[in-house]
């Protein structure tokens, strides 16, 4: 699927001459649709594809086979896409694991990343994502691990960037001080009434990292239903949903979304033809549901 033929003399160069983009497709959680969703959401213009060796949340093969089926049918090339895919621990598993339960850690990254290239038919990555920290508090021995099995691949030109999700702002200040290669990319639930992560993000601005934030309808139904949320939907006359993507993408959030249906898709891609106030932003990143 991908080549690494033309790839640019320094790793550097490679790095940057990567696609980022706008919107993110979220693959999780959709079991046998996924091959068709993941067909349907590069149909609809998603170029950024995210999906996870993890079974048990995760169907990675089937996401392989639609982005397959849409290289074959010159729909796309694989320059075009971000593909990012994620190591989960044995701890976020099921009984499907990518990798040889006994083997070490650095052998569990090494194991899982050549599955999901497998997997997605493609020889590289352009985001590798530590799927979480092993304990909720501080960085264990076996993150450190992980984190520098992942800088090899990335040091070998098999991933373009590193990232990391489902981390503290404390968590993640002990791996921005212990990273050879930082994390470029930071991926969280996002709740409105923590300021949007806005810990988590303060932190990716001092280091250069892009946030990337998930269930951001969701995790926020109460706060979206306000009357904060309800006005500007009603003055810019879409949905709220998009009003939501439009303001992550000004402040700095790269959002994933994992709509099912065509039509949101095309909506939640519009969302970038928006215009907020400065007000208007101000007031949804103070939003609550008070």
């Amino acid at each position: 699927m991908g080549s690494l033929q033309a790839m640019p003399r320094t790793l550097q160069e490679w790095a940057q001459a990567a696609p980022t983009p706008s919107f993110i497709y979220g693959t999780a959680w959709k079991e046998d649709r996924t091959e068709g969703l993941t067909r349907l959401a590069i149909r609809a213009g998603f170029r950024g594809i995210d999906t996870a060796n993890q079974r048990k949340h995760y169907f990675e093969a089937g996401v392989g086979a639609a982005l397959s089926d849409a290289l074959r049918s010159g729909e796309v090339s694989r320059a075009e896409l971000f593909l990012q895919s994620k190591f989960t621990f044995v701890g976020g598993q099921d009984q499907r694991l990518p990798y040889d339960r006994a083997a070490a850690i650095e052998e569990q990254v090494a194991q899982s990343f050549a599955s999901s290239l497998e997997h997605l038919d493609t020889d590289y990555l352009d985001s590798y994502v530590l799927h979480g920290p092993s304990s909720r508090h501080g960085l264990q021995e076996q993150d450190l691990q992980a984190w520098r099995a992942m800088e090899a691949l990335a040091q070998a030109g098999r991933v373009r960037w590193l990232g990391v999700s489902n981390v503290s702002p404390q968590q993640l200040a002990a791996l921005y001080a212990g990273a050879k290669v930082p994390p470029k990319f930071v991926q969280n639930r996002c709740y409105a009434r923590t300021g949007w992560d806005s810990a988590v993000r303060a932190l990716c601005r001092t280091h250069g990292s892009v946030y990337q934030g998930f269930s951001l309808l969701t995790a926020n139904r109460a706060e979206l239903a306000g009357p904060v949320a309800g006005r500007i939907a009603q003055r810019v006359g879409r949905p709220i949903a998009q009003v939501v993507f439009r303001f992550c993408q000004i402040v700095g959030i790269l959002p994933l979304t994992g709509t099912s249906q065509l039509e949101h898709m095309r909506l939640d891609l519009a969302a970038s033809e928006l215009e907020l106030s400065a007000q208007e932003v101000s007031a949804l990143e103070t939003l609550s549901a008070k």
